[in-house]
């Protein structure tokens, strides 16, 4: 999520490391969703109502990113965000459609079990090695954010072409469109959960989620606390707010599910040892 207001420049370093950092986990955030479906062959972990919500909140923040007149990069930036959706919605369908395909060609010759046989995902490298660099990556973005800023040579745009505070209806109206949108992309993808029990579902995606929306609504408010500025940006921090609480129940669903799988494991161990 981005505002399109720019607020006035209070503790502008600190905001705009901040404010960098937040775009460095968004651009993380989608990769291990595409990678995981990638190697499962399917997107059955993901909501198709999660995605496409979120699709249109991020196509409302490209719409309020041109209106405001953002930088280009910042623009190439919703852009971006628009394509990994689209590519997540495209993985959805076809794997659905390839998965059928198969059971056509295959018809009686192959039990449906063998067919639904789930597959691991085996991570590009091992997780005590993939964590440290996904989150130093989005530290080092910070840290250059900071030498950039202290050069008197690169200055670190507030977001917009605009100067002060101003309760504009139009971006407003993108404002709490996009926070809806995004709040309600979560809800669906929590009772799929329920069904799926996470699996196919990327841990990941979600936490750099909410690295991304913490440090988004960070960037706001080290810029300024004052009510007029903080009322101009509500329909942000509101957003980011409850989409980092209804991330944090998915993670607990993720935690929730582990858990109960690991109860499983010994019951079973005890079974085999008893034949």
């Amino acid at each position: 999520m981005m505002a399109f207001i720019a607020p006035p420049p209070q503790s502008e370093e600190l905001s705009s490391v901040m404010g960098y950092m937040s775009i460095a986990c968004w651009i993380v955030v989608y990769s291990p969703q595409i990678y995981e479906n990638y190697v499962l062959k399917s997107g059955e972990g993901l909501s198709v109502p999660f995605i496409i919500l979120w699709l249109l909140g991020d196509m409302t923040n490209l719409v309020g990113a041109i209106y405001a007149g953002l930088l280009p990069t910042m623009i190439i930036l919703a852009v971006y965000y628009n394509l990994c959706d689209v590519v997540l919605i495209y993985q959805v369908y076809y794997y659905r459609w390839l998965r059928r395909k198969r059971r056509e060609a295959d018809g009686e010759r192959q039990p449906l079990v063998e067919l639904d046989e789930p597959k691991v995902v085996k991570p590009i490298l091992p997780a005590y090695l993939l964590w440290p660099l996904l989150v130093g990556f989005v530290l080092a973005v910070g840290w250059i954010a900071h030498i950039l800023h202290e050069n008197d040579d690169v200055k670190i745009p507030d977001g917009t072409t605009g100067g002060g505070v101003e309760l504009e209806w139009k971006s407003q109206v993108l404002g709490y469109t996009s926070c809806v949108l995004y709040m309600l992309s979560r809800v669906p993808q929590v009772f799929h959960n329920f069904r799926t029990r996470c699996e196919g579902l990327s841990l990941a995606m979600f936490f750099f989620s909410i690295s991304g929306n913490v440090t988004y609504i960070a960037s706001i408010l080290m810029k300024s606390t004052d009510y007029k500025y903080l009322v101009t940006n509500a329909s942000w921090i509101a957003g980011s707010a409850f989409t980092i609480f209804l991330d944090l129940f998915i993670i607990g669903q993720f935690a929730y599910y582990t858990w109960q799988d690991s109860q499983k494991a010994p019951v079973f161990a005890n079974d085999e040892d008893d034949e």
